[in-house]
């Protein structure tokens, strides 16, 4: 009897070995696939996501290049004298050119976007600090050319911002 348990255990041992090195071998090897197949899912997702990512970053781009003071009050004629007038018509200008590209922050970092809002902001506060010391539409015009000329505005930075995200992306 004993012999018939060490003889089954000769026959079986050895199968066992086998078959748990093979378990092994091949659940390391579909491992293995998975792991290349989810990279090779990634490299296609981003490579089918950074031409959008990009145009948005240039939509952007664009954005913060129409909303500079400077060069929006050279596109933006006032249609009357009052100041006040003058100031809802910029504020609206940028307003509008904000909400046409509000749907960009999908694609952008959040970083970016809290930059354009901030650069947003700063803008028309500055329009509406400039219009209360200006007496005219030409005065405020002129008022918010002088102080750009001495500082630089808020979209350069933005700008900047944003050509470094997009040189992080490539």
């Amino acid at each position: 009897m004993e012999d018939i348990i060490l003889e089954s255990i000769g026959y079986i041992l050895p199968a066992a070995v086998t078959g748990l090195v093979a378990y092994y071998m091949f659940n390391g090897f579909i491992r293995q696939q998975n792991s290349e197949k989810s990279l090779e899912l990634l490299a296609q997702k981003k490579k089918e996501s950074l031409p959008i990512k990009l145009q948005a970053y240039e939509r952007m781009l664009l954005f913060c290049e129409r909303i500079n003071p400077v060069k929006m009050l050279v596109r933006v004629k006032p249609v009357s004298e009052n100041t006040q007038d003058y100031l809802q018509l910029l504020i609206a200008s940028v307003e509008q050119e904000f909400e046409h590209n509000l749907v960009q922050q999908i694609y952008i970092s959040n970083d970016s976007w809290t930059a354009i809002l901030a650069t947003k902001n700063a803008i028309i506060n500055k329009l509406k600090q400039v219009a209360e010391t200006s007496d005219s539409a030409n005065s405020l015009r002129e008022n918010v050319i002088i102080h750009y000329s001495k500082s630089l505005p808020p979209t350069d930075t933005a700008i900047s911002f944003i050509k470094n995200e997009v040189k992080r992306l490539l």
